[in-house]
């Protein structure tokens, strides 16, 4: 069989249809993948090093605002959608697919809607709990819309096509699960944080409060993504600046960046990161509790309403940034962490939101509509 699959542009589209396309490739190791992105440095990087195909479609998002920019900006895309178009419909007549899968970006749209126009199955995964514009617009013609958590038909005009999987997660942190919780007897707690591969300004300013705090106490151990942008040089200034010493002590360490993320979250008892789709799907995944700081500064309010699902479920407490501040973050996260019932209590809720692996339960539903 050939399976298409349509992503791009961020971690959290990309790696759900690398899983999906591995666990097809698992049950149908004859069969044929082929990636459609949009040419963004991600998936231009991470398709082929799984060892994909990989076809880029000139695409662009739009602009919610009305400035001449804007507007101009948006009839580009106009025009991008109109040759994507047709790009996407030589690319399924060339491939001939049996199923079309759409994780999320832009170039989405144009491959999805061509090959529902031909009668190929069609399927859109949304991680999130509020559905992109993507989604929406795909929603009335893909066959069927899934879903990263419970009861959300009512988001869309047909709740009949709706199904509930989970989002994929990659393989590492399936293996990593195995051994979550594992540590030397006596050893401190240990929390991890970040706030995406490029961190985040203010959140990296708590964070370095929050650090000194914990200085100040050693109550846990701590180990810190900053991010790519210098974030761990801007980091110790402002240590210095709070008065902590140039040496940090044992039990805490400020990375740029954590390589083996999988093995970081299978170490932690407890997490502090923001609430994208994939990362909420990850901390799942693994069964770890978490303090969730939304981004303010995505469409929607996407991650604040992922973050109130995930409380909701109690595996999880969200904090606005607004109103987060080192010392608020301290406490919170030592009130977690004296308090073991409380703890073992939001592990236990973040398992149990979670059924069987999403890429296999997506993998079946693709074949049974292929069959």
């Amino acid at each position: 069989m050939n399976f298409l699959f349509a992503c791009g542009g961020t971690a959290g589209h990309v790696n759900p249809a690398l899983s999906i396309a591995a666990q097809l490739r698992s049950i149908l190791p004859d069969s044929k993948v082929l990636f459609v992105g949009a040419g963004r440095e991600l998936e231009n990087r991470l398709v082929p090093r799984a060892g994909y195909e990989l076809l880029n479609i000139r695409m662009s998002g739009l602009r919610r605002g009305f400035s001449p920019e804007d507007i101009a900006y948006n009839l580009k895309t106009m025009m991008n959608v109109a040759a994507a178009n047709t790009q996407a419909a030589k690319a399924i007549r060339g491939f001939e697919p049996d199923a079309v899968v759409g994780t999320g970006g832009y170039i989405c749209y144009p491959v999805l809607s061509v090959a529902a126009r031909m009668h190929i199955p069609t399927f859109v995964h949304e991680s999130n709990a509020v559905p992109g514009l993507t989604t929406k617009l795909l929603s009335m013609s893909v066959d069927n819309v899934l879903v990263s958590f419970q009861g959300l038909e009512g988001e869309y005009r047909r709740p009949e096509r709706v199904i509930f999987t989970g989002t994929p997660v990659r393989d590492g942190f399936i293996a990593a699960k195995e051994r979550a919780g594992e540590r030397d007897a006596g050893a401190k707690p240990l929390v991890v944080s970040f706030w995406g591969s490029l961190g985040a300004e203010r959140m990296n300013e708590v964070i370095a409060e929050f650090i000194k705090f914990n200085i100040d106490k050693m109550f846990f151990r701590h180990l810190h993504a900053a991010g790519k942008n210098g974030g761990v040089e801007v980091m110790k200034r402002r240590l210095k600046q709070l008065g902590a010493p140039d040496d940090l002590p044992e039990g805490v360490e400020i990375r740029e960046y954590i390589d083996d993320m999988p093995s970081a979250m299978a170490d932690a008892d407890l997490i502090l990161c923001r609430a994208g789709g994939s990362t909420i799907a990850e901390l799942k995944a693994m069964g770890k509790p978490a303090v969730l700081v939304p981004s303010p500064y995505v469409t929607n309010n996407q991650q604040i309403e992922n973050a109130k699902q995930v409380q909701k479920s109690g595996g999880a407490l969200m904090l606005l940034e607004k109103t987060c501040t080192g010392q608020v973050l301290f406490d919170t996260v030592s009130g977690i962490l004296r308090d073991a019932d409380r703890l073992a209590r939001m592990s236990e809720a973040q398992k149990a939101s979670v059924g069987p692996e999403a890429a296999s339960i997506i993998a079946e539903i693709i074949l049974t509509r292929c069959s």
